[in-house]
Order: structure tokens, then sequence, then C-alpha cells
């Protein structure tokens, strides 16, 4: 007899580790210093009309090289939609957007090939495949968020075609032990994008500055927590189990590099059950509710409250300061990184966490039309 080969379904489930949503599907591809970036959208609604200067926006907000808080790698991250759209609007079928890489230099890594850089992917890559592209973390960078918040802001302009009220807004709320006023909530980006850190907070704002550019000259680099505010998201969105807001918005939140923290609303461990549940109370014509300690989320469906919630971010791993670390053979040695680096990814990750936001609210509302005959 021949050896058996065992049935392991998973395996297919594996291959779309690189994907994320349900129906909204998103899936990402490229590497730091390939040719190029970008994502491949399938379950995109017909008819959305589609404002290229928003993604443009979206992407330069996120674009590397653009302050001294960031890194001076100089990307334009012009992007071509490849597919799926037709006189400005989505065609209903899988929507490509390319976005080239322009200012990757490959040999800046060259030394770097058989080194285990602390805080990064390479050693776990290696364990995992056998095999890795060095060149500035190859699928591990953050360069590949380039793609998601293309595809996030076509999510946004999606749901504002259904819900034109609703606000998807996120801003630093602390850089290391530095902590903004959450009292001074944004309405709007421009109230972010006010200050090169996306503090409202001005006072905060420039305190932040000097600490990571004092870091930055040190050859180190800082963490901090980014809030992100959604407003006028309809109730009902979200799965009562597996599939809760909650836990998709965790999901969407801890893809993202660097993150290592995510919360909703205030600490409920706090508070005690008298305090913690948010009385009902009738709002212009419809339910609302007194506080919101929940964040806008009970049993893991939203209930037409603010959503808000944290995501906590760790200093960038790769820093000038001497570090050990071993070699691909396991020998020891001190490793001072160079190359262009942020010396604090929060500016830029303002973009992305509002670009995954999106994707994950686009996705729910999708799939809450399956729920019910009538939506």
């Amino acid at each position: 007899m021949g050896t058996l080969v065992p049935y392991r379904p998973l395996i297919l489930q594996h291959m779309a580790s690189n994907s994320i949503g349900n129906i909204f599907k998103v899936s990402s591809f490229g590497e730091s210093h390939g040719k190029g970036i970008g994502v491949l959208i399938d379950g995109v609604p017909a008819g959305i009309v589609v404002d290229e200067t928003f993604i443009r926006s979206a992407l330069q907000r996120r674009r590397p090289g653009q302050s001294a808080l960031t890194t001076q790698r100089n990307e334009n991250d012009q992007f071509k939609i490849l597919s799926g759209v037709f006189e400005n609007k989505t065609l209903g079928s899988p929507v490509c957007i390319w976005i080239p890489n322009e200012d990757h230099n490959p040999a800046d890594y060259a030394d770097l090939k058989n080194i285990y850089r602390p805080g990064h992917a390479d050693y776990t890559h290696d364990a995992k495949y056998g095999f890795r592209d060095h060149r500035g973390g190859g699928r591990s960078s953050a360069r590949i968020t380039a793609g998601w918040v293309a595809a996030g802001a076509l999510a946004e302009l999606a749901l504002k075609q259904t819900y034109p009220d609703i606000s998807i807004i996120a801003w630093v709320k602390q850089i290391h032990q530095i902590k903004a006023d959450t009292t001074l909530l944004p309405t709007d980006r421009k109230a972010v994008d006010i200050n090169a850190v996306r503090c409202p907070d001005s006072t905060a704002a420039a305190a932040m500055e000097i600490a990571i550019l004092d870091a930055k000259k040190e050859g180190d680099s800082l963490g901090g927590v980014i809030r992100c505010n959604i407003k006028n998201a309809p109730a009902g969105l979200g799965e009562p189990v597996f599939e809760k807001l909650t836990a998709r918005l965790a999901q969407s939140m801890m893809s993202i590099n660097a993150v290592k923290g995510f919360s909703m609303g205030e600490n409920p461990s706090e508070l005690k059950g008298s305090e913690m549940n948010d009385a009902f109370i009738a709002f212009n014509d419809r339910i609302a509710t007194a506080t919101n300690h929940s964040a806008g989320i009970q049993g893991g469906i939203s209930n037409g409250m603010p959503i808000y919630f944290d995501v906590v971010f760790k200093p960038t791993s790769t820093i000038r300061k001497t570090q050990q670390t071993l070699t691909t053979e396991g020998k020891a040695m001190e490793l001072s990184a160079e190359g262009r680096h942020d010396p604090c990814v929060l500016p830029r990750a303002v973009p992305i966490v509002e670009a995954m936001a999106s994707i994950t609210l686009l996705d729910m509302v999708l799939m809450n039309r399956l729920s019910r005959i009538d939506l």
C-alpha cells in the first residue's frame, strides 16, 4: 500500500493568510524592496463612486518622507487602479490597486542578510519558511500597509455612500510617557493633521515632537497609543459569537505592524457593574445610552453610539544603539543598525488605523445584509 496522505482542510485556510475580510476581502501583496506593493479586493459592490483624489490624500498621509519625524525614504505612492473600475464607478468585479516602489535601496540591507535584527521578524521568518527576503524585512515591512490604506479609502467611500454622516478619525493619544488630553476630540482630520505628530492636543504634541527628535538623535525609538473614534455607524453591525465587531476590529488592528495591544473604551476592570452598565434613553426619536462605557458595542454588536478604541504600538525595532544579537550561524555579535527608519511609527500609522477600521466596518455592513431578509 502507498503512504496515506491525511486530508488537512486547514492548509487551504492557511493559504489565505494574506487576506482579511469575509465579503469585502482584501488580499495584500508585495515586499518592501520589491518592484511594488498593492491589494486585490474581491467582493466590492458595484456602483461605488471612486474618488481617486480621496484615495491619494489617504496615501499621502501614510507615505514616508513627509517630515523630520519619519523615515526619509521618499516614496510618492502614486497608485494605479488596474481593474474593477470603469468611468469612476466600481463594476462589482475585483479591484486591483498597484503602488510601485520608487525609492527602494536593497543595498542598504546587504550587510544584514545573515544577521537576526532584535525585535524584527528575521528569525521567525527563517524558523517558519527556512528562507526570507532580508531587504527591509521583505513581507514583514510596514511598507505593505500602503496597499491597505488604498483599500481602506475605497471602503470609506463605500461607507459614506450609504451612511453619509459616518466619521472615522484616529489620532495620536500618547507617545512614550507623554499623554494627550482625550477630552480634546478632533472633529475632522484637519484637526488631526494640524501638526506633524497628528495629535490634536497642541501642548502634548509639542512635547511629543521633541521626544521623538531626541530619540532620533540618540539612535533610539519610541512607541505609543493611537485612539480611533467612529461616529454615526449604524446599530446592528457584528455577529454575536465568533464574528463580534470587537473581535474583528481587534484582528484588524493587531494585524498592523508594530501593534502590541488593543482595548475598547475605558478600563472596565476599575468599574462596578452599576457604573459600567450604560442606561438606555430616548434621544431624537431613537434609542441611545446615557453613558458609553461599552464604547458603542454590546454583545459584540454595534448599538449606534460612538465606537472608540486604543491601539498600542511598540517602539520601532531598528535603532542605531548597539544591541546584542546572533548571526544566522548562531555567532554572537553586536549590531548598530543603519538605514532609513521611523524613530516613531505613530504619526504615519494614524491613516493605517483608519483604513483597517473602514475595511472592517464595510465588511460587517455587507455581512449584516445576510442577517435579515429586509436589510
